[in-house]
């Protein structure tokens, strides 16, 4: 009868033998090489600039709200 502790029993159990371990860090591995794959490609693309008439992007308003202007001098204090 085998012992538990057999070195033939530790090694059918270690973590390089576990396929989910495998499939984990495959899957991690390709997530990472694919942003590295986006930044890259999107560093050949210039980003298009908005232009001076345009009023909206994506329905989002580029410039603050209109409103009147504040006074150039400030009242004069009462006495």
């Amino acid at each position: 009868m085998k012992a538990r502790d057999d070195i033939g029993t530790r090694a059918a159990s270690a973590w390089y033998r576990q396929p989910v371990l495998w499939l984990g860090a495959f899957v991690f591995v390709a997530s990472l090489a694919g942003c590295v794959w986006l930044i890259v490609v999107s560093v050949r693309y210039a980003d298009t600039p908005l232009t001076p008439g345009s009023h909206a992007v994506l329905g989002v308003p580029v410039a603050a709200h209109s409103a009147p202007p504040p006074p150039a001098d400030p009242p004069a204090p009462r006495p």
